[in-house]
């Protein structure tokens, strides 16, 4: 009976020591901040209806596309779009609790690049083969690549920069010409020397999501796939439930947020039927708190 008792009792301290995934949001028109969904399974969330950070950067005090990690120390980092256009700089704030957050700090990352029309979509991935964590984002440089079928000031690449302390950071570096414009970017490190990075391709043929591969973090990634949402399709956040991926996207052509499902990144179907996402939820990243953490959250909350 005494073992019946300790098995129940590691099985419940498991359960309350578990994680449970957040989901980075806003709202349009992004002047309100940030914003949080939960969920305990990565398929069904709820919205925690409140804002955790107002924007206090930026000429016109936005907060878009925020992305958040949390790092090997357990802090959380967080960086965001603070404006369309005439920016050459990302927000930038870190939080313990995702309730009480440093000051704002504005990332001056396109400096050198004076004729940079945006800074888009920042997103941020820990390389734990080389400590450092990697900040990639969407920029327009006019006349610097073939633009295809873009207009010369909406033909974005990715760029990038480095920081182990968020205080100081890399020069950028131009991260992945694909031969095409593209934006919002996502690394994922599969395995050990398997990376895939999820990506829009912005053409005005496609709009829609593809991956590419790498054997590094940092790239050179290659195999462009094809498109496997359909158009008029952005953002993608991405969560490993399981053995599966899920690909969340914000469908803004339909005016509602899609899931793909994949196992292997060369096959992807439809989970969009498998997934719940409250409405008003728009372009955020996937990423691990405790349950404890989630409890803090809600009391500040006020549920």
């Amino acid at each position: 009976m005494r073992t019946i008792w300790l098995l129940l009792l590691i099985l419940i301290t498991s359960s309350c020591s578990r994680d449970v995934y957040l989901f980075s949001s806003f709202h349009e028109p992004a002047d309100e901040g940030l914003r949080l969904l939960y969920s305990y399974d990565g398929y069904k969330w709820k919205d925690l209806d409140h804002v955790f950070l107002k924007p206090g950067i930026g000429e016109k005090k936005i907060m878009r596309d925020p992305s958040i990690l949390r790092g090997p120390d357990g802090v959380f980092h967080l960086v965001w779009t603070t404006g369309w256009k005439g920016t050459k700089s990302f927000g930038y704030a870190g939080s313990k609790d995702l309730i009480h957050w440093s000051d704002e700090d504005s990332v001056a990352v396109m400096a050198d690049e004076p004729s940079t029309i945006n800074v888009w979509a920042p997103e941020l991935f820990y390389d734990d083969e080389t400590k450092q964590f990697i900040i990639v984002w969407a920029s327009t440089v006019p006349f610097r690549f073939e633009k295809g079928e873009e207009d010369e000031y909406n033909n974005h690449r990715l760029y990038y920069t480095t920081t182990k302390d968020f205080k100081t950071f890399a020069k950028a570096q131009l991260f992945f010409d694909p031969g095409f414009s593209a934006i919002d970017a996502v690394i994922l490190k599969e395995a050990k020397g398997k990376y895939v990075l999820v990506l829009k391709d912005n053409t005005r043929p496609n709009r829609n999501i593809k991956v590419a591969f790498s054997e590094h973090a940092l790239g050179p990634y290659k195999n462009v796939s094809e498109g496997f949402t359909s158009k008029l399709t952005e953002g993608p956040a991405v969560v490993n439930p399981g053995k599966e991926w899920l690909i969340y996207y914000d469908s803004y052509g339909a005016k509602k947020y899609g899931a793909a499902k994949t196992f292997d990144f060369k096959t992807f179907t439809d989970a969009s039927g498998e997934v719940d996402v409250p409405e008003g939820h728009k372009h955020g990243t996937i990423f691990k708190a405790s349950r404890a953490q989630l409890k803090a959250l809600k009391r500040a909350a006020g549920k």
